[in-house]
């Protein structure tokens, strides 16, 4: 049953309570009707839970929270959205509501970067590289649009099960450029990512721009990662400075003017869903082999998209750019 149904098989204690249930006459594979309703998040330690758990991990979904805490996926869902007021913005959950300040420094960001940017484009775009962390399950279940099948007219609709993303994840720190990817470092079990993993990633870096892009070094590297603690950190601060590098700017919410969160990331998660991988060996193979069967177009679009961010984003002063 593993085999076949893999995440989706049930226990077996699941199983053991079923067979007992049917050598005692049930038919019907439903549980037996019952009073009360099902259990909401309404305590204080849930929404501290929660907020947490989003703290941790800012692409965490509504569906992992609701298994990881036995909660109703509506309870969760209220939580997020009217208690905490946090909206799902590039696959990343960020306050619904940006402060003055928060837009401000927005605002202030996206007109330095946007004039930097155009004082000239082609010398903005050899010096650039960008930097981001995710996850990548062992299996992620199609989305709704993807898995909709060709039927006959007047014909039942197939069957859907509901299937949710494996535990099973490897998390992936992608460094890349207008030309593609530059170097790829997947954390390994029992590691944790802090500035001084982080620095060691930058040295790293260094030596993968020298072998891969002549004359980047030498033009001085323009990295843009987002504000985590571990690249924030003193260490990670130091070696930067000491690889040359230039750190760009980027504000604190802001998902929607990195390009591995708005473009990178969910494209190659969008490629990846309803395929199932046995090992993490296997999902770092189909990531690597999505990524190489990209040409520089492609990555030149996504980072050519940040201009018109920025401009978006100077536009609403300084609020959210969706698209």
């Amino acid at each position: 049953m593993a085999k076949t149904f893999g995440e989706d098989s049930p226990s077996y204690s699941t199983i053991k309570k079923w067979v007992a249930n049917f050598k005692r006459g049930k038919e019907s594979v439903k549980d037996d009707p019952r009073s009360g309703r099902p259990k909401t998040a309404t305590s204080e330690n849930e929404v501290d839970v929660i907020h947490r758990m989003i703290m941790n991990d800012r692409r965490v979904t509504i569906r992992h929270i609701e298994h990881s805490l036995g909660i109703s996926y509506g309870s969760v869902q209220n939580v997020l959205s009217n208690i905490l007021g946090k909206n799902n913005l590039s696959a990343r959950w960020v306050p619904r509501m940006l402060t003055r300040h928060q837009k401000l420094n927005r605002l202030e960001v996206s007109r330095t970067l946007l004039a930097l940017f155009q004082s000239i484009p082609a010398n903005f775009l050899k010096r650039f590289v960008t930097q981001d962390e995710t996850w990548v399950h062992h299996f992620d279940p199609e989305s709704k649009e993807q898995s909709k099948e060709w039927t006959k007219k007047g014909s039942q609709p197939p069957k859907k099960f509901k299937r949710v993303a494996s535990v099973g994840k490897v998390i992936a720190s992608v460094f890349w450029d207008s030309e593609g990817v530059i170097m790829i470092d997947y954390l390994q079990k029992g590691q944790i990512i802090n500035g001084e993993y982080y620095a060691s990633e930058l040295r790293q870096l260094k030596a993968a721009i020298k072998e891969k892009r002549r004359g980047k070094l030498r033009a001085g590297v323009l990295l843009l990662h987002d504000n985590a603690p571990v690249h924030t950190a003193h260490v990670s601060v130091a070696v930067a400075t000491q690889c040359g590098f230039e750190l760009l700017p980027h504000p604190p919410y802001s998902p929607d003017l990195a390009p591995s969160d708005f473009y990178l990331f969910p494209k190659l998660k969008f490629h990846l869903r309803g395929h199932r991988f046995e090992t993490d060996d296997d999902v770092i193979h189909a990531v690597e082999a999505y990524l190489e069967a990209q040409d520089a177009t492609y990555f030149q679009q996504g980072v050519a998209k940040l201009e018109h961010r920025w401009t978006k984003c100077i536009e609403v002063r300084g609020d959210y750019v969706e698209k």
